[in-house]
């Protein structure tokens, strides 16, 4: 081939980044509106009259609803292709929104989030399948870093908007604003995202499949919010759940190992190097990143005595960082792989960590935004080359399949650091609590919420001290990338052999 064609056809030409822009507009109002929820449930609690472990629950009926919908999403693309399915995920999604705008108690308002989350579970491995069959294997780390706008910067400018909201309108706006953007999102996608997508032959729907996937998925993402509200792994109520999720997924394996390409995901995929590498990075990524930020505004509200914006502000040097990475690590890792691009990005992500372990009480503001700059740049090095790598292997035609795998595997990765990192904090805090002969009430990420502000500047040293602790245990999260992305190709890929894992083969 013409060496000037090569260079056109590796180009990111208007139409993919077009096609990644509407993925985004949808993508972003699922990811906000997550942290713009989280800022709100104190003030969504109080005005619906509801205890805070029952509010809570808006948050768990979102979860396990993205839980039980995500697997479905690949066998509904090859079925009805990728342009339909994204337009009736943005419309349930805007639905389930103006549904919780419109609640008139604490009990509807949890079943419309979970008619939300119907909605926003097939709007990411969706939007990946879209970008990553619009690219092709040669441009997918620049098209995927088009993809991790919203995903890196959602939950760092989440809070900002929540706050803003909260602060200046009724709670109702949390979910109202998300209409708005999906008609955006529906337009754009009617006008600009291609047609077509369906496989020639997508078989009959894995009911069995589906049984065991769904429920393994929804069982084992309520054991780990379990985990994060008790505070620990080691009740019974938690671990029931736990081994149960894990019993439902070893069941789905053996079932989708007899069953092969007819699976609903087949399990199969994991026999190519560089998509198990990817999986288990993203895993890792998703437990260090997302548990992280967790703590973060934490830090800042319950330590700082900030607010909700001002601790969203004081986020957005992350963002900064990682908008300023994903850009440069795309093009590196479409010229070099990402091989080369993750493990530089881990060893930034740890440099900006390792500080976070020696929080104190009045650790400066301009230090931490420095930390968290670097820090970002190390995330957004990381993230979306690693998705990348996992998809440029695979035949195109087992891409929608892979895209649930990936989003499922993030989503309880994203838990469980939720949960340890949640319990590393309110354990410690507990410890040294108990040994100045102070008492500790409640568990969970609950014990410091429902603090009482005169107790909260009390043992504020003690709770900063805590977090610090919570954040080496990132630190090893972190650290512990490093194994799977030594794994990852270190050379581009150009073109994609056909292979016998694609639906429908």
């Amino acid at each position: 081939m013409d060496p000037s064609t090569t260079a056109r056809a590796e180009k990111l030409d208007r139409e993919v980044v077009v096609t990644g822009l509407v993925v985004v507009c949808g993508l972003i109002m699922v990811v906000f509106d997550t942290t713009i929820v989280n800022v709100a449930l104190g003030t969504v609690s109080r005005q619906l009259g509801a205890n805070l472990s029952t509010a809570q629950w808006i948050v768990t009926g979102y979860l396990l609803a993205v839980g039980l919908v995500i697997p479905l999403t690949g066998w509904a693309v090859d079925r009805f292709g990728t342009k339909p399915v994204w337009i009736l995920s943005v419309v349930l999604f805007a639905a389930g929104s103006a549904l919780c705008a419109s609640a008139w108690s604490i009990e509807s308002l949890i079943a419309f989030r979970v008619v939300q989350g119907l909605g926003g579970g097939m709007l990411l491995p969706g939007g990946q399948t879209i970008i990553t069959r619009a690219a092709g294997p040669a441009r997918l780390g620049r098209a995927m870093a088009i993809l991790g706008v919203p995903m890196l910067l959602g939950p760092v400018f989440g809070p900002v908007l929540g706050g803003l909201l909260v602060e200046y309108t009724s709670w109702h706006w949390i979910f109202l604003v998300n209409v708005p953007v999906a008609a955006c999102a529906v337009a754009l996608a009617v006008w600009k995202l291609p047609g077509g997508g369906e496989a020639e032959h997508p078989g009959r729907i894995d009911v069995r499949g589906l049984v065991l996937l769904s429920g393994s998925l929804v069982v084992l993402l309520y054991g780990l919010s379990r985990a994060s509200s008790q505070g620990g792994f080691g009740h019974w109520s938690v671990l029931a759940w736990l081994i149960a999720g894990g019993a439902g997924l070893a069941l789905y394996t053996w079932h989708s190992l007899a069953r092969g390409p007819a699976s609903l995901i087949d399990v199969r995929l994991f026999t190519d190097r560089y998509f198990t590498a990817g999986t288990v990075t993203i895993f890792l990524v998703a437990v260090a990143l997302f548990g992280g930020l967790l703590l973060l505004p934490l830090y800042y509200q319950s330590v700082r005595g900030e607010g909700a914006l001002a601790a969203g502000l004081l986020l957005a040097p992350q963002g900064l960082g990682a908008m300023v990475a994903m850009p440069l690590a795309g093009r590196l890792t479409d010229r070099v792989g990402a091989g080369f691009v993750v493990p530089v990005g881990i060893v930034l992500a740890l440099l900006g960590t390792a500080p976070l372990g020696m929080l104190g009480t009045g650790t400066s503001y301009g230090w931490l935004s420095a930390v968290l700059f670097v820090r970002g740049l190390g995330l957004g090095s990381v993230m979306m080359p690693t998705f990348a790598a996992a998809y440029a292997q695979l035949d195109p035609r087992a891409v929608s399949r892979a895209a649930p795998t990936l989003s499922a595997i993030q989503q309880i990765g994203a838990s469980l650091g939720s949960a340890l990192l949640v319990t590393a904090l309110t354990q410690h805090l507990t410890s040294e609590l108990t040994a100045r002969g102070i008492p500790a009430v409640g568990a969970g990420a609950n014990q410091i919420t429902s603090m009482p502000p005169a107790v909260r500047a009390t043992v504020a040293p003690i709770l900063a001290e805590s977090f610090g602790f919570a954040f080496w245990v990132a630190f090893g999260m972190t650290a512990a990338l490093i194994v799977p992305a030594l794994l990852l190709p270190r050379h581009p890929r150009r073109s994609v052999s056909a292979s016998p894992m694609a639906p429908g083969a």
